[in-house]
């Protein structure tokens, strides 16, 4: 716990056998009180790999149902184990968890209800191995992003975040994505309730082993990205109502 908070570490997993483990030995158990892992239909040992290391709580969907649809078990889980602060981690280890006390510290003391770990603060990006056409479509979208909702992040698109059960209750999370966009679309239910959103600096690895989407599904990503912007701000100005801030 951190100042009397419930910090729950949730683990969106897919095809994790072979990072699951050192990302899980990173995580600082002094503060950490609970880990969940969804096994997204996996097709290697993901699942068993949790069990053995010790994880009490895992999840695994008969079916593959997407990243979004990953997290919406993530934290509805984390919810019914009463977490006051949900800290989403990839467990394809490119974010190490010892950012964990740093993050929920902002969260448990109540500085702002959601953290995210930046990669492009610290030029942390390109110096982790990020592919040079992602960083520069990162800075692109997040550039647009910040013109039409409003803010001045770093980034939208780590897969490192934290939030405080308040903000998780208060979002209509089932209207999202159950693809790569749900990340944004979450920011963008955030930022459209009020709730501020502070960052960190965050290091980050690329690797073989590391999870990525491919060129095709980053264009169908980015698309999405602009589309969710574009709602937020057309329903900001009473033009059109999207049913994810409802």
């Amino acid at each position: 716990m951190i100042n009397g908070k419930k910090i729950i570490v949730v683990l969106p997993a897919y095809n994790a056998a072979l990072t699951l483990e050192k990302t899980f030995n990173e995580i600082p158990f002094d503060i950490v009180d609970d880990v969940v892992l969804v096994d997204d239909a996996s097709s290697d040992d993901t699942a068993i790999i949790a069990s053995r290391l010790g994880i009490k709580h895992i999840i695994r969907h008969q079916e593959n149902k997407g990243y979004g649809g990953n997290q919406k078990s993530c934290y509805q889980k984390a919810l019914e184990l009463e977490a006051d602060i949900v800290v989403m981690l990839h467990p394809d280890y490119q974010y190490t968890p010892k950012l964990i006390p740093s993050i929920t510290h902002l969260i448990g003391h109540e500085l702002y209800p959601v953290v995210l770990g930046s990669r492009i603060l610290g030029n942390g990006a390109l110096k982790g191995g990020m592919p040079l056409y992602k960083y520069i479509a990162n800075r692109i979208l997040t550039f647009v992003q910040n013109l039409l909702i409003g803010q001045k992040l770093s980034e939208y698109h780590t897969g490192y975040r934290a939030f405080s059960r308040e903000v998780i209750e208060s979002l209509n999370l089932k209207s999202n994505s159950d693809d790569f966009v749900f990340d944004n679309q979450m920011l963008a239910q955030i930022v459209y309730r009020g709730y501020a959103i502070g960052e960190i600096t965050c290091p980050t690895k690329y690797f073989e082993e590391a999870s990525s989407i491919n060129f095709k599904r980053s264009v169908k990503y980015g698309l999405g990205v602009l589309a969710v912007s574009m709602q937020f701000r057309l329903s900001k100005l009473g033009l059109y109502k999207a049913s994810i801030f409802e």
